[in-house]
């Protein structure tokens, strides 16, 4: 490496401190940095490549609203965040926690399945690999759970693939390393175990596998001990039902475990997926279990009911992407506009006479 590249190099390994996004002239700061600069070329690849990517399996993108009535993740016992409510015109609803429920209806209109990239919102706190305002890669797509992770594994490729061609020898030179995307470009597919397969080879880790007697799960510590030891990109498949959202479809008869796969690499899940309830039959019965009122989901079990399609879908986190691309360690580094400990009060940007 030559003196300019380790000059880069150090100056990128300290981004814009996260934590005085808010000053005046955090975005003075921001805008001169190298590391913005170098992630909003990422980010435009992304953005490129997904589009390029799903167009040609067919699928079609289309805008879809920024609130909705339904929130998705929140509703699983394993979930930590809580939905975001707002009020527009005197409505009382959410910001979407993802477009996944919209992207189902989607995928009605379209005989190929549809995709869209935008904001969620969740309500937890921000920590190094969580943000509550992030950028969310979405697919509903016709077919089952192989169907889709194996879309996704080509996803992933091509991304890497993109991001190697447009921008690897930047990349190289100031993080010095881009061999992790040389290794998913070069993959057909990853590795994959069901979560009771996983909840074994991780038995002996303290803290590895989160059990609340009805459910488990893997933590982080849990997914960090399963990458070393099985590999660096691995799907898990088939947690526990209470542990995912109702939505999820039935593994097996009894409604034990679910048709959902989490796709781990980097910093742990970068990918969570799933398989629907194909019939309103099951997912009513789904809803029974994980104690979700109907009336809160009636137009999406009249849907199903309605118009009874085999789909499944999948959600990647832009940010926690990137961070697997940059080999960096806290997410709030990540996004070119920083909205980590946003005032909850503000002046006006409105001068009225």
């Amino acid at each position: 490496m030559t003196m300019t590249q380790a000059t880069t190099v150090q100056n990128l390994v300290r981004p814009p401190a996260v934590f005085d996004s808010n000053e005046p002239d955090a975005f003075v700061t921001a805008l001169r940095s190298p590391w913005t600069a170098l992630i909003a070329e990422l980010y435009d690849v992304i953005l490129a490549t997904t589009g390029e990517y799903a167009r040609s399996r067919g699928l079609r993108g289309f805008p879809l609203p920024l609130t909705t009535r339904s929130v998705t993740c929140p509703t699983a016992l394993g979930s930590d965040s809580e939905p975001v409510p707002v009020t527009v015109a005197g409505v009382r609803t959410y910001l979407p926690d993802s477009l996944q429920f919209a992207l189902e209806y989607g995928c009605r209109l379209t005989p190929d399945g549809c995709f869209v990239i935008a904001p969620s919102f969740r309500g937890e706190p921000a920590d190094q690999t969580h943000l509550n305002q992030y950028t969310h890669s979405e697919a509903e797509i016709p077919g089952g759970l192989d169907d889709l992770t194996g879309y996704v594994d080509g996803y992933v490729g091509a991304l890497s693939g993109a991001i190697l061609e447009r921008l690897g020898g930047r990349l190289a030179a100031t993080r010095g390393d881009v061999s992790h995307l040389e290794r998913m470009a070069g993959r057909a597919s990853f590795e994959q175990l069901t979560f009771d397969e996983a909840a074994r080879v991780v038995a002996d880790v303290d803290g590895g596998v989160r059990d609340e007697g009805t459910w488990r799960t893997l933590t982080r510590a849990g997914e960090r001990a399963l990458m070393e030891r099985v590999s660096e990109f691995v799907w898990v498949r088939h947690y526990d039902a209470l542990a995912v959202p109702f939505y999820q479809a039935f593994e097996d008869p009894d409604g034990r475990t679910a048709r959902n796969a989490d796709l781990l690499f980097g910093p742990g899940e970068i990918v969570g997926s799933g398989e629907r309830h194909e019939d309103a039959q099951t997912l009513r019965k789904s809803m029974a279990l994980h104690n979700v009122r109907e009336e809160d989901y009636a137009w999406y079990v009249r849907m199903v009911e309605a118009f009874p399609r085999r789909t499944s879908g999948f959600g990647m986190g832009v940010e926690r992407f990137l961070m697997w691309v940059l080999r960096h360690d806290d997410i709030r580094d990540i996004p070119v506009i920083s909205r980590v400990n946003e005032p909850l009060e503000f002046p006006s940007a409105v001068v009225r006479p």
